[in-house]
């Protein structure tokens, strides 16, 4: 890893907004003013020079262009991060970066592709920006370098549809994030502009025009423009298609008649806590104030749904259900579609945020008579695409708590909700209907065709079919096909897992940003050859020219790549079948040849990207290990090379593992608890310690060894709730359901810190080694392999050993059940084992070492890879993750003591200074194989920890 320095800024704020007074962090973080710029470790905080804001409406659709000039006036490079929600409905339809003075366009590339170019280049020190969504309609922008005493620029285009309010357009403008600007530029194009909010402004013909400072700008500009209710159909062409966008006044709903039978469905995960409960609980008054007479069955969802409980609701009265609801804790991971549906409640009412981590993605089935309602309340972040399209789907409707106007909250979810018909037509294709405004009368749809049609035929509530024809052909085709594609891709996030290949393909043929999908832009040519990511228009003839060159050579470079692993491995069985001595070494100085036939039943050591750690301290161990290795210059051939058939142990080895606990302050309080009373006091420190992943991992493994297995596992998959796509503590959270014995839970966890991180080969090889646990091992052959076959960057040499071994165990086990075909037949051979300890760790661009001590007192460790008795200690992994491997085939009898050392970290950490997971077995390969896992919390970068022994008789 280049050694190049630099710092985080963490830019959070407002950019564009949630269009509402409030504004949060994602998660469960207290709300708070927004802040543009917050700097860590900087001497002076970042600069915005500059704020230019472009905007224009043409029949109530927006486009605003806004650039912002950044300025870092310290002497360090940083990156820079803003986060930053935007309202239902807003989309990011472009981002640019300056290039040499000039912006380039961001192209659009899969999520997870993004992410691991962006770290990639920032390792070489040079110009990537990446612009991604974490979840809901939060994004986040990361920009590296912010020159030390330089400037960088950056463009964002956001395009909406924008909400009907009375009989007018309503164009809301934050302009908080400008407020800290010295200068800003304001240009807004509009017709007929009628009203213009606070502000130092004057509406001119066709809108305004203005400078200033930013301190001069109100919080938000509110603009409403005139529109006319009246059917309209504007078609334009683009990329070969029709693209249509039809907009139609609908007649206020009428009100329905409630069923006297109902389910409801409350969200009490974690992220709960944002929700605004005072507001959903006078909704529910009014529901069931219409209601009068009837029964609720109440399903409370977190990790897991809890038991089903039935209530009576009398003359409006839900006391007892409200009593419940508000005694119940806001924890644990967001399970949203693992409940079952009852056959006898009429509709279901869904109170979420809709921000599912956890479980199936997929809704379950509801009878084709029943609806389901999906009221969210959350003051930002909430993924109202994923609500609305489950209530949507069920005949119901999203009903957003945003304000305090909760009796017109009400009528709408006690109205009938409207149905939308469009008649089917040769060539139309993907009708998206946009219901947003529906309670201001107002609907649009959207279609594409492959030819222009003389008209669409639309339906609303089983009435008379209405004949909408085309009016003059709008020359923005781009405009008008972009926001099919954005209404397109919000009906698809209702169920985002399943549909994320089509998620991916729109997004990238319209260069937009989802959840699967991202913005980058890179520095040169060479960067976007080596990425195999096609640039803007300016670049792509040159790309596709050297593109077309280097495809034969990739190819080549894998055959050889799989030579290597192959040589590697024959390398590995030869020490695996050579009978090392099991004597007692003698202490003899003469120099002999064991030093140089022990180097060579090593693989070949990597060049490493940095100096290697030195040797571990001296200690007492280590003077034992000190006064052995003077023998090992001796070596008595016959010894060495001895072929003795009988075994060197009687078989019996027992693993013990180190007692280890959490001794933070709050562990240590927690221990004092009752068993009985311990999730009681957990729940009384949740709040305070709500963003430490550390805390919930303490008090996990307390409730597992107090046996109340279900609460541990609730609060451990808060980790699933607090940081959205951190691969780190999904990767700790992984390895704590596997140490639970919990592999079915961990498979999809692992699987979406594959989805995010599948540049790093410890992505697939947890993956494989959970479903093997999990008893899919026809399906975890795939993953282990491509550890194998994959060339992986420099840092990660020496895995494909490691995961080698793995699967070649996994198919000798198997034996002819499994499917082998794939893998090549120079690398199926299985080497049993007497011991094998392996460790792994959650911190990228960090250094681990693992050290086995045997009875000799000699330890394996990176300097010292073979022991005299043939212990083989894995390459040294210094740049993140590991694994790290002691093998050995014949134990001879006695202790062998297994610690794990904390070297050092280039990183800032997600759960402490590092999380590590050790893994123990005996007779590995065999039918007698026996595993121990454990995961622990180091403290301090010169940590070393002893995790356990073997015990071989």
């Amino acid at each position: 890893m280049s050694l190049v320095i630099w710092r985080r800024c963490w830019m959070v704020g407002m950019l564009l907004g949630a269009m509402a007074p409030a504004f949060a962090q994602q998660g469960r973080q207290t709300l708070r003013p927004p802040v543009l710029i917050a700097v860590s470790e900087a001497e002076q905080p970042i600069e915005l020079r500059r704020a230019n804001i472009d905007g224009e409406v043409q029949a109530g659709i927006a486009q605003t262009r806004i650039e912002l000039v950044f300025h870092n006036p310290n002497r360090r490079v940083m990156e820079g991060e803003l986060q930053f929600p935007l309202a239902d409905g807003q989309q990011i339809s472009g981002f640019a970066l300056d290039i040499d003075g000039q912006l380039r366009d961001a192209v659009p590339v899969p999520k997870e592709r993004g992410r691991q170019v962006f770290e990639a280049i920032t390792r070489q020190g040079e110009d990537p920006a990446l612009l991604e969504q974490t979840a809901g309609n939060q994004f986040r922008l990361r920009v590296y370098p912010l020159p030390a005493g330089g400037s960088r620029r950056v463009q964002l285009t956001i395009r909406e549809a924008m909400p009907l309010n009375g009989q007018g357009w309503q164009w809301r403008l934050p302009l908080q994030f400008a407020s800290a600007a010295g200068e800003v530029s304001l240009r807004l194009r509009a017709a007929g502009a009628d009203r213009l909010g606070q502000g130092p402004f004057r509406l001119m013909a066709g809108g305004l025009d203005w400078q200033g400072s930013g301190r001069q700008l109100p919080a938000q500009l509110q603009w409403q423009l005139p529109a006319q209710l009246q059917p309209s159909l504007q078609a334009a062409r683009y990329d070969g298609q029709q693209y249509l966008l039809a907009q139609l006044p609908v007649a206020a709903p009428a009100a329905r008649r409630l069923p006297s039978r109902i389910g409801l469905l409350w969200d009490a995960s974690g992220s709960a806590a944002t929700r605004n409960r005072a507001r959903e609980f006078a909704l529910l008054d009014r529901y069931f104030a219409a209601m009068g007479e009837g029964s609720v069955v109440l399903t409370v969802l977190r990790d897991k749904p809890e038991a089903e409980r039935r209530f009576s609701i009398r003359k409006g009265d839900w006391s007892a259900l409200r009593r419940v609801l508000e005694q119940a804790p806001n924890d644990g991971a967001s399970a949203l579609a693992a409940w079952t549906p009852k056959a006898e409640p009429g509709e279901y009412l869904l109170f979420s945020d809709g921000l599912g981590n956890w479980g199936p993605s997929a809704l379950p089935a509801l009878a084709a008579e029943q609806r389901l309602f999906a009221i969210s309340s959350a003051a930002a972040g909430a993924d109202t695409a994923r609500l609305r399209g489950w209530s949507e789907a069920n005949g119901g409707a999203l009903v957003q708590l945003e304000s305090d106007q909760v009796d017109a909250v009400a009528r709408r979810l006690l109205a009938m909700p409207p149905t939308v018909e469009v008649a089917p037509a040769p060539g139309l294709h993907d009708v998206v209907v946009d219901r947003r405004s529906l309670e201001q009368g107002w609907l649009w749809v959207y279609a594409r065709a492959d030819t222009a049609p003389a008209a669409l035929r639309v339906r609303l509530n089983g009435g008379q079919w209405q004949v909408l024809s085309a009016g003059t052909a709008n020359t923005d085709g781009g405009l008008v096909a972009g926001l099919w594609a954005q209404a397109r891709l919000q009906q698809l996030a209702a169920d985002p897992r399943g549909n994320r290949e089509a998620m991916q393909l729109l997004s990238q043929q319209f260069g937009m940003v989802s959840e699967g999908s991202s913005l980058l832009v890179l520095d040169t040519i060479e960067d976007y050859l080596r990425y195999a990511i096609r640039p803007p228009s300016g670049l792509r003839a040159e790309y596709d020219r050297r593109f077309a060159r280097q495809v034969a050579d990739r190819d080549q470079a894998r055959r050889a790549h799989l030579d290597q692993v192959a040589e590697q491995w024959q390398q590995r069985q030869s020490w695996w079948s050579k009978r090392w001595p099991k004597d007692s070494p003698l202490k003899v100085a003469k120099a002999a040849n064991l030093a140089s036939a022990r180097a060579s039943a090593l693989p070949p050591a990597p060049v490493m990207a940095m100096a290697p750690p030195p040797a571990p301290a001296p200690a007492a161990a280590m003077v034992a290990e000190a006064t052995v290795s003077d023998q090992f210059r001796v070596a008595d051939s016959a010894v060495a090379a001895a072929a003795a058939d009988e075994p060197v142990n009687a078989g019996a080895v027992q693993i013990r593992l180190a007692a280890w606990e959490p001794d933070s302050p709050i562990a240590q309080r927690l221990r004092k608890a009752p068993p009985g009373e311990l999730y009681a006091w957990y729940l009384d420190e949740r709040d305070a310690n709500a963003d430490s992943s550390a805390f919930f991992l303490d008090v996990a493994d307390m409730l597992l060894a107090a046996g109340q297995r279900e609460l541990a596992l609730r609060v451990l998959s808060n980790l699933a709730e607090m940081e959205l796509d951190n691969r780190h503590l999904l990767r700790v959270l992984g390895y704590r359901l596997m140490q639970a014995g919990e592999p079915g839970l961990a498979v999809p966890v692992f699987e979406q810190v594959l989805a995010i991180a599948d540049d790093e080969p410890q992505s697939f090889r947890d993956l494989g080694l959970a479903l093997e646990a999990a008893g899919r091992p026809q399906q975890a052959v795939d993953p282990l392999y491509q550890v194998v076959q994959r060339q992986w960057d420099g840092r990660f040499d020496g895995v494909a050993l490691i995961a080698l071994d793995e699967l070649t165990n996994l198919l000798a086990r198997g034996g002819p059940a499994l499917d082998a075909g794939m893998v090549d037949p120079r690398l199926r051979k299985a080497m049993p084992l007497d011991l094998r300890v392996v460790l792994a760790w959650d911190v990228d661009n960090s250094d681990m070492d693992l050290w086995v001590t045997d009875p000799n007192g000699e330890r394996a460790y990176y300097g010292n890879r073979l022991t005299h008795q043939g212990g083989q200690m894995s390459q040294d992994f210094t740049g993140g993750y590991g694994p790290e491997q002691f093998s050995l085939r014949d134990a001879k009898p006695g202790i062998y003591k297994v610690e794990a050392n904390y070297f050092g970290s280039r990183q800032q950490l997600v759960t402490g200074p590092a999380t590590l997971m050790l893994r123990l077995s005996t007779h590995w390969g065999t039918p007698q194989q026996k595993d121990k896992a454990v995961t622990m919390r180091l403290h301090d970068a010169t940590d070393t920890v002893l995790v356990g022994e073997f015990e071989v008789r």
